[in-house]
């Protein structure tokens, strides 16, 4: 084989609208948050029912994320790349126009299913337009614009509040992907993978929303409903039905979302489920500090302010990249994992000690080591989710661990606001003063946080035999992109599409 055919660049046509796109889908997802305040003000919703704004966004991405890959290598990766940037265009001009909760609800679902689709659809063409280096290169730059989408989110959401309304942030990304649209028109050749069944797993995909939809709507709704009522018990009950009936329906699919054979790799399963619980840990508690943070109640900061909150976070994350990897090769990546969850689980044991005589700098030192922790066990788990499997199966394992973070976010978020708003109800049917009763919800709500993480660190049984490879910028580039999508850490084969 070729030095030419070892390492293929990847076009700039493909580059631009691969990264560009997974950088705004990317921001749009993290600034979310920041503006729930602000909508639920300007439409007149209680933030709970907005709650489903961030929680169904992540449920339909599950749904979706591996199905999108599927149908870009049967009926063309270019055309369904298109398709999502045309979905998310549409989704964001229905959000901005949007005059109860109910539409921007309805139009964050169907960016869901349009944000999976441009990142998975985004990272097939990358792969299947490069080789070798090139292909490394290329998914090394990808990576870095998801990260830096991730991260600049929150801030860029609270400066459009402030100059634009709420309504700009879609505007403004409903423009820039329609950017898109035309560059990858005219400048990315079409792709499929002919060796592909051409069977797509419909049924698997339904399932699983059948699984995921009643069980985040039980969490968050048992509280009012009861714990034990009929509607809750329901729909825990479906989404067990749904489970299981997934299982079963992957057993038998000729081309199955989800090949249950890796689940018997230890690696790949302590990986995923590690995966699961930081997306989980880092949405929740962005999800419950940005309410709190801007809560009149609370210190009653503006977007922006609260935006700018968020960095010492973000940067403490972005600041520990550079080791992680190194690290990881050090101790041994499930050390590695388990040390990270275990700083996570000590610094989230100080927010429950919140009370309403806290003052923002009192945050900043849990908000920095959770963020380093949560890196710390990010990072490995990402690389190994795929470095645990053979070249041929990489793309089953990144959309693996892909529907994993967008599991855990949902179900994670749903489960603290219930939390958070049981105990500050409670509290104030006891007669505390509203902040008083803010902080105890937050101070709720960290246990639950704290507990997720504390799990985390058994999973060094798990994954204690994976060692972690020699640092390369691709590393350091999945190190920071792990937060919000899982990239391939070696060359997968052009025929393959990463999910």
């Amino acid at each position: 084989m070729s030095t030419e055919v070892q390492s293929k660049k990847a076009g700039p046509g493909v580059l631009t609208a691969a990264c560009v796109s997974a950088l705004v889908v990317n921001a749009n997802t993290s600034a979310v948050t920041i503006l729930l305040p602000a909508i639920s003000a300007d439409l007149g919703v209680p933030v709970d029912q907005l709650q489903w704004a961030v929680t169904g966004y992540m449920l339909v991405g599950a749904a979706v994320i591996v199905t999108a890959g599927a149908l870009g290598d049967v009926f063309g990766r270019r055309r369904v790349f298109l398709g999502g940037l045309l979905l998310f265009v549409a989704s964001c001009a229905l959000i901005a126009l949007a005059d109860s909760g109910t539409g921007v609800i309805a139009g964050r679902m169907i960016q869901g299913a349009a944000g999976s689709t441009i990142l998975a659809c985004g990272m097939s063409l990358l792969s299947v337009g490069s080789a070798g280096a090139g292909q490394m290169r290329a998914i090394t730059r990808w990576g870095a614009a998801s990260a830096v989408g991730a991260a600049a989110g929150p801030l860029i959401g609270g400066v459009l509040v402030g100059s634009t309304g709420w309504q700009g942030l879609f505007w403004i990304d409903a423009a820039i992907a329609a950017v898109c649209i035309p560059i990858a028109l005219f400048t990315v050749p079409e792709s499929r993978d002919g060796q592909r069944p051409r069977s797509i797993d419909v049924l698997g995909t339904i399932l699983v929303a059948v699984a995921l939809a009643p069980l985040v709507l039980a969490l968050s709704e048992g509280g009012s409903w009861g714990w034990l009522s009929a509607r809750t018990l329901g729909c825990l009950t479906l989404a067990v039905l749904g489970a299981v009936g997934f299982v079963l329906a992957e057993r038998h699919a000729t081309a199955p979302l989800v090949d249950l054979r890796l689940l018997r790799n230890r690696v790949l399963v302590g990986a995923t489920i590690a995966i699961l619980l930081v997306a989980g840990s880092i949405n929740a508690l962005m999800y419950l500090l940005s309410l709190y943070f801007q809560d009149p109640a609370a210190f009653g900061m503006s977007p922006l302010e609260a935006g700018l909150a968020t960095l010492p976070a973000a940067a403490a994350m972005i600041a520990i990249t550079p080791l992680i990897t190194p690290l990881a090769v050090r101790i041994g990546a499930g050390r590695a994992v388990a040390l990270g969850f275990g700083l996570a689980a000590l610094a989230g044991a100080a927010l429950i000690l919140v009370d309403a005589g806290w003052t923002y700098t009192m945050f900043v030192p849990p908000l920095i080591v959770i963020a380093v922790g949560l890196g710390l066990a990010n990072g490995p788990a990402s690389s190994a989710s795929t470095a645990a499997v053979p070249a041929d199966q990489v793309g089953q394992a990144s959309g693996i661990s892909n529907m994993a973070r967008y599991v855990g976010g949902s179900l994670a978020v749903a489960a603290v606001a219930t939390v958070s708003t049981a105990v500050t109800g409670a509290r104030t049917a006891e007669g505390a003063s509203t902040a008083d009763a803010l902080a105890a919800g937050l101070a709720g709500a960290s246990i639950l946080m704290t507990v997720m993480c504390a799990a985390g660190v058994a999973l060094i049984v798990l994954m204690r035999r994976h060692r972690a490879e020699r640092p390369h910028a691709v590393h350091l580039a999945a190190a920071e992109a792990s937060t919000s999508h899982t990239i391939p850490t070696r060359p997968v084969p052009t025929g393959g599409s990463p999910t």
